[in-house]
């Protein structure tokens, strides 16, 4: 989990990735694509990408390549949108240890750290190997149902059980490594990582857990009993989340994949087996992009 200074390599071949639905990232794309053509180096876009701001495959200095293919050939990938985008990256490409750096076409951007119009100027840094390299950890979980795997899934942010549309709250049996914790009534729980401790599990009231730290987070969402509180475990512990009682049960992966579960139905987490890498400008700080994003320090305005 130790960040370094920098990173040996110089790379050769850069996959783009773009936000989802969002054609006004062609432009900018487009643009970037040719600067990294100018330096030598050969462009991939992802499939997605290409097909949904119509980015014809011969029409520029690239070539159009799906995930499993960037993984396999790409030294270096840019992510143009925001933390979903980034998210749903990681979740494709950890498995290959291929770098992430994020532009910002967000408005939070936790995980990408470049605004938009300052992406040519860090190019020369970020291709001379002066950007940081971190790698955060990730979350592997599987659907048990009737003694078998019905579906499994990883995460960068978090895992989330919920009661779902209907308004009536769910039952949760959690155990830690098969020991049993607590019966749990509440609207869900959430099991995040670090990098997601910012996210969903912030707003229910977990604590802010730095990326270098190992562990995972359990939050309690909206708890039926008050003394059923957040807590940090560590990183190499099996977790089962069991559902004792719910009308509409479901399963969320980083916001972004959703699967229905039914009741007896078991998610058991772990940490993955593979982190993702993410690259920060010269002059990073976490603690300054919490300052930044989360206003702190910031005086009150007056009326």
């Amino acid at each position: 989990m130790d960040s370094t200074d920098g990173i040996e390599f110089s790379p050769r071949t850069v996959a783009l990735v773009g936000k989802f639905r969002s054609p006004e990232i062609s432009g900018p794309l487009v643009c970037l694509a040719e600067c990294l053509n100018e330096r030598g180096i050969t462009v991939l876009v992802e499939t997605g990408t290409a097909s949904q701001i119509e980015l014809c495959a011969d029409a520029g200095p690239w070539r159009t390549a799906d995930f499993e293919a960037i993984g396999a050939a790409a030294d270096l990938v840019i992510v143009v949108g925001g933390d979903g985008t980034m998210l749903n990256a990681a979740r494709w490409l950890a498995r290959f240890d291929v770098p992430l750096v994020g532009v910002n076409q967000g408005r939070l951007g936790f995980l990408a750290d470049i605004a938009r119009g300052d992406t040519l100027s860090y190019l020369d840094d970020l291709l001379g190997g002066r950007f940081r390299r971190e790698q955060r950890m990730m979350l592997t979980a599987d659907i048990l149902r009737d003694g078998g795997v019905m579906a499994s899934h990883v995460a960068l942010n978090d895992v989330v059980v919920d009661k779902g549309a209907i308004g009536r709250m769910i039952d949760l049996e959690l155990r830690i490594d098969s020991e049993f914790i607590y019966n749990l009534r509440s609207d869900g729980l959430v099991i995040s990582t670090p990098t997601g401790s910012t996210a969903y599990a912030m707003s229910g009231g977990g604590p802010i857990v730095h990326p270098a730290a190992s562990g995972m987070v359990l939050v309690p969402l909206c708890p039926h009993a008050l003394t059923n509180r957040p807590i940090v475990v560590g990183d190499d512990v099996d977790i089962e989340v069991r559902i004792s009682a719910a009308t509409d049960p479901r399963v969320h992966f980083d916001g972004q994949i959703t699967l229905d579960l039914q009741v007896d139905d078991c998610v058991r987490l772990r940490r993955y087996e593979h982190d993702i890498c993410l690259l920060h400008p010269p002059g990073y700080s976490y603690f300054s992009m919490l300052r930044q994003k989360l206003h702190w320090s910031e005086h009150p305005r007056g009326h």
